[in-house]
């Protein structure tokens, strides 16, 4: 008859089985942290994404015309100079409208310039932390032989920036002028 002797661990063994233990649950715990931490930015970069779509679209609806919407001239208007009250230039031509403005070239003060947004098209303001921009810049677009002239045709750069990152959308547009 053989002894059935019991035997448990030793303490190295017990020792080398809490170290392994130990460093498999940090490995796990900084895996779903670090995954943790990075799912929180992607809805940060379509929140801002939302915000540029939407100010991309507000500016693309907007007239792109010679003269005013509200000159006399507008629908008969080939040129600036036809506009009873002068060419349709950059920014809110003396008078305070509320957004959507009437123009693309209300966006901004000046060609080239960032015009800085805190607020959708009904006065919400955007989320903390966000800040929108807009630039509008004359340009030509095309080949140079078949281009579509700077006089013609903008460059609208809309930038959403959050935290220490950015969401630029660019989109081109070209002049609507009904006798054109």
């Amino acid at each position: 008859m053989t002894s059935a002797r019991q035997r448990g661990l030793t303490m190295v063994e017990l020792v080398m089985f809490i170290v392994i233990v130990g460093i498999a649950v940090v490995g796990v715990l900084s895996v779903i942290s670090l995954n943790t931490r990075a799912s929180a930015d992607p809805i940060r970069q379509k929140q801002a994404m939302a915000i540029a779509e939407s100010l991309v679209d507000e500016i693309r609806a907007a007239r792109f015309s010679w003269c005013d919407a509200a000159d006399p001239n507008y629908v008969t208007a080939t040129s600036g100079a036809d506009c009873a009250n002068g060419e349709e230039k950059p920014g809110l031509d003396g008078r305070a409208m509320q957004r959507p403005f009437d123009n693309v070239n209300d966006y901004v003060t000046n060609w080239g310039v960032a015009a800085p947004y805190a607020s959708d098209v009904i006065g919400t303001p955007f989320p903390a932390g966000y800040a929108a921009t807009v630039t509008i810049t004359p340009t030509s677009i095309g080949p140079a032989a078949s281009a579509v002239p700077a006089t013609e045709s903008l460059r609208v750069v809309v930038t959403v920036a959050y935290g220490g990152e950015a969401v630029t959308l660019e989109t081109y547009r070209t002049r609507h002028a009904p006798n054109n």
